[in-house]
């Protein structure tokens, strides 16, 4: 992928993707985070939770995949940041879609590019301020 190319505000990448709750307790095997509010409703309904939540870490995850699957090269993404800024809840049936896109914020002199995630759950933004900067090859 030719960065220089590239203008603000055009989308490079979307996808959404179907989380379950077997989706879940796969990260949880893969990362060893196993806190109960991840796969059991009962705990998560205890400490005051809607339901059984993805992990933090599996959206940010998910969000990162998204560039790397565009630029082809994962090792292109020199920083990439989020806030958290809503729970997802994973429900026992439906599951829970979580939305990607991926948008040049900036394209800088360096040749590099920001990259700006707008990462969903229905109409709930679940990350806030992701950027990714990705460099030139």
């Amino acid at each position: 992928m030719d960065l220089s190319t590239l203008e603000k505000g055009q989308v490079v990448a979307e996808r959404t993707v179907h989380l379950t709750r077997e989706s879940l307790v796969r990260y949880a095997g893969a990362s060893g985070d196993f806190n109960p509010i991840h796969y059991r409703d009962d705990v998560a309904q205890r400490v005051g939770l809607q339901g059984v939540l993805a992990h933090g870490m599996l959206t940010m995850g998910i969000g990162s995949s998204v560039i790397g699957e565009w630029i082809g090269d994962s090792g292109r993404i020199a920083s990439y940041v989020v806030r958290f800024t809503k729970p997802i809840v994973v429900h026992p049936d439906e599951g829970a879609d979580v939305s990607i896109t991926a948008t040049v914020g900036l394209v800088k002199d360096d040749g590099s590019v920001r990259i700006d995630l707008a990462v969903t759950h229905g109409e709930e933004k679940v990350l806030g301020k992701a950027q990714a900067v990705v460099v030139a090859a």
